[in-house]
């Protein structure tokens, strides 16, 4: 670099860090700098709206104070005639604060139903790409306390279990790298504020005032629930109490897959005791879950309804011979066993 893009760059870096001098800017920041705690690089998965904007600035004040290599990312889904556009002039945006964004596209056909969940596949596939391109083992995404509240509400209309309810954790893995959302706790209105206060703009994402999408309609219906009264504090308190009761269950899973299952070599074949199936309905079922995961090597799980029935055929029958979410499970005697489907 030369010696003046170098002065151009600690000019701008100075600028940024000032930006800290803001008592508001500050106080998100340190509830930022709490939630993260990482000591590696990181990529950073940006849209140009104002979540992604804030989580740009608030990792790059992470980044200079703790010398850290960060590559920011963007990704073209091509939904939208103009979203090359879009893409670049965030590009460009980020550019005048030293912020390098690269620019992802997602090519070949696009999807005319379940529009956002493929397209948020999709999204993860091209940033895990390029996290190990780079073997980098962190990607930070820009869900909010405001998506976290979505999420549960979601998973209400679902019907989803405990485990679904407080899926959206600060952390998670997806083939072996981690998802971090260092922003859960922080509110949309702090994060529109610190996009407006350090960029002076953001990109407005049509697709989020489209009420045919369900995201979109929880989330009016729990503007009309707070405009009502709704204390957010108490709900975030209610979901908090519900991820610690998550997490008990958690344990008592953990350790009846340690006690009571085997995975023979390659991952392609597990045995399940009998007292494997001697704890409450929910370990069960979730201990259950996670070995037709492993087995039939799936990131998403089976449904529930079917796993539900297949417990109920190993309660009720002395032998018998299933295939569910890839996997073939055969009762032989007292004993599981559980098989890739070939």
């Amino acid at each position: 670099m030369s010696p003046k893009n170098l002065n151009v760059q600690n000019k701008t870096h100075k600028f940024l860090l000032d930006k800290l001098k803001d008592k508001r800017t500050l106080r998100i920041y340190k509830k930022f700098k709490k939630n993260l705690q990482i000591k590696k690089s990181a990529i950073v998965a940006v849209s140009g709206g104002p979540d992604s904007l804030a989580l740009s600035f608030l990792t790059k004040i992470y980044s200079l104070k703790k010398s850290l290599d960060v590559k920011y990312f963007i990704v073209d889904h091509r939904l939208r005639k103009n979203s090359k556009t879009e893409a670049r002039s965030v590009q460009k945006l980020l550019k005048n604060f030293s912020i390098n964004l690269n620019i992802l596209t997602w090519k070949g056909s696009k999807p005319q139903k379940n529009i956002q969940s493929i397209s948020r596949d999709k999204r993860y596939e091209l940033l895990i790409n390029q996290a190990n391109k780079f073997e980098i083992e962190n990607i930070l995404l820009g869900h909010h306390l405001d998506d976290l509240f979505e999420n549960f509400f979601i998973r209400i209309l679902r019907g989803s279990g405990l485990n679904g309810l407080v899926s959206l954790d600060k952390e998670t893995q997806r083939d072996k790298v981690n998802l971090i959302r260092p922003l859960l706790e922080i509110n949309k209105n702090d994060l529109v504020y610190l996009s407006n206060y350090v960029f002076g703009s953001f990109v407005n994402d049509p697709s989020n005032e489209n009420d045919k999408f369900k995201r979109v309609k929880v989330r009016n219906f729990i503007n009309q629930l707070c405009s009502e009264g709704l204390d957010i504090n108490k709900l975030f308190l209610t979901v908090k109490n519900l991820k610690l009761a998550n997490e008990n269950i958690k344990y008592y899973v953990e350790e009846n897959l340690k006690k009571n299952l085997t995975i023979l070599p390659l991952k392609d074949n597990a045995i399940l005791k009998k007292k494997f199936f001697s704890h409450s309905d929910e370990v069960v079922f979730r201990s259950f879950t996670e070995v037709l995961r492993i087995i039939g090597k799936k990131h998403y799980p089976v449904r529930g309804k079917k796993i539900d029935k297949i417990l109920q055929s190993i309660k009720a029958k002395s032998s018998f011979k299933l295939t569910l979410g890839g996997c073939v499970i055969k009762k032989v005697n007292e004993t599981i066993i559980v098989s890739k489907e070939r």
